[in-house]
């Protein structure tokens, strides 16, 4: 019967990728979109902001024919 023998080194930094990699995993799900999600959110909030633009009253449009 032998033992397998251990770099404590080594475990300790393989530890530790283990930690960052389910670190990233969960930042991934919490904050990762694709760059067609992104570019779609982009789209919408454009739109929404020219459709408020368009239904804005500005000065010269008062009704009151310009005067």
């Amino acid at each position: 019967m032998t033992a397998d023998i251990v770099n404590l080194r080594a475990a300790r930094k393989e530890k530790a990728r283990a930690a960052r990699r389910a670190e990233a995993a969960q930042n991934r799900a919490k904050f990762g979109r694709s760059k067609a999600e992104r570019t779609l959110d982009e789209a919408q909030q454009e739109r929404a902001a020219r459709r408020l633009d368009g239904h804005s009253l500005r000065p010269d449009d008062k009704g009151d024919g310009g005067v």
